[in-house]
């Protein structure tokens, strides 16, 4: 079994199912995009391989952790896995594939105008590209393992430097999705209260993330422990588009070349 941060949310640890779910309903989000060839950039666990592979007549995953890659190839010989480290997107030809997907990935990319620039050099003309990425806006505290997050309106525009043809929606959910959010939040207050110097904003990320991570491990725990049976209910269908993302828990890009 691989070792999770909490930054990488599994179906296996209880208290991260509404993480988890909100990650899966991405993939579920993407399936009317797909088609021929297929691109994923940062495949991870391979949390929604099936889901998209089915779809594609093609499908290659990148991801920078070898084990991840190795892992993957033996549960998919069919599929084509590789280690990669981008951007750029080395060995893939100008106006390659039919349709990629990238989750969660672009605020852990420090050159991010590079990636997207990539992602249009290897999209077929006609092609569509979906990404997805926290809404800055409903973040609760920094996380010192992004590289930055976004508004709707900034990330719309450093696309728009790549593509013409550039479409903002986001991920949002219903009550049981905002009734964890509010109770997220309260308790994630709770903890941030004694940050009186703002330390978690001052400080090197390097330094953060230790903490970082032991306590929203914590935090998680506490919130699947309070009995109201509201973290195990959380399926990946209360997770909705909205075309309002400023409202959203992620923004949902589309771009077509």
């Amino acid at each position: 079994m691989a070792t999770y941060t909490t930054e990488i949310a599994s179906d296996q640890i209880a208290s991260d199912n509404p993480i988890h779910q909100r990650l899966l309903q991405a993939y579920y989000l993407a399936k009317p995009y797909i088609k021929g060839s297929l691109l994923e950039l940062g495949c991870g666990e391979g949390r929604g391989v099936e889901l998209l592979s089915d779809l594609a007549e093609s499908y290659i995953g990148l991801d920078k952790i070898q084990e991840v890659i190795d892992r993957l190839k033996g549960k998919y010989p069919d599929l084509t896995f590789e280690q990669a480290v981008f951007p750029p997107f080395q060995k893939l030809d100008d106006n390659s594939f039919d349709s990629i997907v990238s989750f969660q990935v672009i605020e852990h990319v420090k050159q991010d105008e590079a990636f997207l620039k990539e992602i249009h050099r290897v999209l077929k003309p006609g092609g569509t590209a979906v990404l997805t990425t926290p809404n800055i806006k409903k973040t609760l505290t920094r996380n010192p393992w992004h590289i930055r997050e976004y508004t709707a309106s900034e990330l719309t525009t450093l696309a728009k430097k790549y593509f013409d043809d550039v479409e903002m929606k986001g991920v949002g959910g219903n009550d049981k999705v905002w009734t964890y959010y509010k109770e997220n939040k309260t308790s994630v207050e709770k903890i941030t209260r004694f940050d009186i110097f703002n330390l978690q904003y001052r400080l090197p990320a390097s330094i953060l993330r230790i903490p970082y991570d032991i306590l929203n491990r914590v935090n998680r725990n506490k919130l699947n422990t309070a009995n109201t049976g509201l973290v195990a209910e959380i399926n990946y269908s209360d997770y909705i588009m909205v075309d309002n993302a400023d409202e959203a828990l992620d923004l949902f890009l589309v771009l077509k070349k």
